[in-house]
């Protein structure tokens, strides 16, 4: 895994939006566990930059760092190889990138789950939750990045 060094805590902001130009990246295992703590790091520099614990701001992100996470180790995996989670602030944006190395298995809400199912549903929340959502091949390698934006909005 690769690391960002530590942000300085930042006092509460609920009437802006989080600092400009945030960024963290960190490589995770394709692996349940993996996709666990890619949704708590997250959530810890999600609070780091300024949106607090148990906003709707924060709990979206969140869940959206989760459904991706998982998506790249249900869908993505090739044994061996890690999940890229990146996160970033610009302006009043948040960005959430997930890059796995299966490139031919590509996101798709065009096959919905069906009502006995119990997965299957994890982009259409992506795609409900945030402002837009999309992917695009891997540029340096093999794989797709699956990314989400959600526009912060002001109390």
């Amino acid at each position: 895994m690769t690391s960002n060094p530590p942000l300085p805590v930042r006092p509460l902001r609920t009437n802006q939006p989080p600092s400009l130009s945030n960024h963290f990246t960190m490589r995770f295992s394709s692996t349940p566990r993996g996709a666990r703590l890619a949704r708590r790091l997250a959530g810890e520099r999600l609070d780091a930059w300024g949106v607090p614990y148990g906003s709707d701001t924060h709990d979206t992100v969140t869940l959206v760092v989760a459904e991706l996470s998982a998506n790249a180790v249900h869908h993505g995996l090739v044994r061996g190889r890690d999940f890229r989670l990146r996160l970033s602030t610009e302006s009043a944006a948040i960005r959430v990138e997930v890059t796995d190395t299966r490139g031919e298995r590509l996101p798709n809400l065009a096959e919905p789950a069906s009502d006995d199912q119990e997965d299957g549903r994890g982009l259409l929340l992506v795609a409900a939750l945030t402002d837009r959502w999309g992917w695009y091949p891997c540029a340096d390698g093999p794989g797709k990045t699956v990314w989400a934006v959600l526009e912060v909005r002001m109390p």
